[in-house]
């Protein structure tokens, strides 16, 4: 399926989140530090970073749930949080960890949300009928929440965040507890989301799912870091990178970190993944002389960055360099 937005014009029409100075402490601690954003409409952005980087409290504010203590929100043309109540019944939400009732059917379940959000009678079970077809929960209904499996579960809470048909969803963290093909299928019910014209936030630690989306924000240390489309991110990294094959990578590893012009250096398998500094002029020629001259063996070549590399860059790069 393509990952396109669903509107070509969406860049034109008025954002879906506009964000200006926001920021929130905890006592000294900033978890929010002057953040600025724009996430346009029908669309999947990505919220990306290390545990306490703001992500969650971000989104938490977003939707309301959190007052901040400085800067502009305005979700769906609605100032928040002075609109938040209005903002409610137009959007979903979806924590990390499931949060719907373990001794109750899914069928139950949906019902419980959808006379939350006014469903009733024949309207409320045609409308269950229709989440528990589209998320293929079917042969599911009568059996009780907390004996389904994490993929199960997923599909469950997506549909419960769904099920009134916001115009906007926040999925903090949704995926990381189901296993690899779940989430390619949780996906998947995500772009369909997309294409129908919902505008999606989602937080990750996936760098997988982070390309998945059509726009990346990058948080360190409650900063806005990085922020763009994945494939410009990775075109205009600040950094050579070069891929190392070595027998003994960890040897290899601890030799090229003693160069100067060496940023960082990651090992996946029997690779290394080098980032160097940008004015190095043949990056992948310095390394290799490298390992020559400390009799170690090594093939090496330049390589286009990934996104790992790019939040390394975002995240690492900047305390590398003090």
């Amino acid at each position: 399926m393509s990952t396109e937005p669903a509107s070509r014009n969406a860049a034109r029409a008025p954002p879906a989140v506009a964000v200006s100075g926001l920021t929130r402490r905890f006592g000294d601690l900033v978890a929010v530090d002057g953040l600025d954003l724009e996430i346009p409409g029908a669309s999947i952005y990505g919220f990306l970073g290390p545990n306490g980087s703001g992500k969650s409290t971000a989104i938490r504010m977003l939707c309301g749930l959190l007052r901040p203590d400085a800067g502009r929100i305005r979700v769906l043309g609605l100032e928040i949080p002075r609109r938040a109540e209005a903002l409610r019944r137009r959007v979903g939400y979806m924590t990390q960890r499931f949060s719907l009732y373990e001794d109750l059917s899914v069928r139950e379940n949906l019902a419980f949300l959808g006379r939350i959000h006014g469903y009733h009678g024949r309207t409320l079970r045609a409308r269950i009928g229709e989440r528990l077809d589209r998320y293929g929960l079917g042969g599911r209904a009568d059996q009780a929440a907390g004996t389904l499996s994490g993929g199960e579960r997923q599909r469950l809470a997506l549909a419960g965040a769904t099920f009134h048909d916001p115009e906007l969803l926040f999925l903090d963290e949704p995926t990381s507890a189901v296993d690899p093909e779940s989430r390619r299928e949780f996906w998947e019910h995500l772009f369909d989301l997309v294409a129908d014209g919902a505008t999606i936030l989602v937080s990750s630690h996936f760098m997988d799912e982070a390309e998945r989306c059509h726009r990346l924000a990058i948080l360190d240390e409650g900063r806005l870091v990085a922020e763009g489309e994945p494939e410009r991110l990775m075109a205009e990294i600040p950094a050579r990178v070069v891929e190392i094959l070595a027998p003994a990578p960890r040897r290899v590893r601890e030799a090229v970190l003693a160069l100067d012009a060496v940023l960082h250096v990651a090992q996946l398998g029997t690779r290394l993944h080098a980032l160097l500094d940008p004015a190095v002029p043949e990056p992948a020629a310095l390394l290799a002389r490298t390992l020559r001259e400390r009799g170690l063996e090594g093939e090496t070549r330049a390589v286009p960055a990934n996104l790992e590399d790019v939040f390394v860059m975002a995240t690492v790069g900047p305390r590398l360099a003090t």
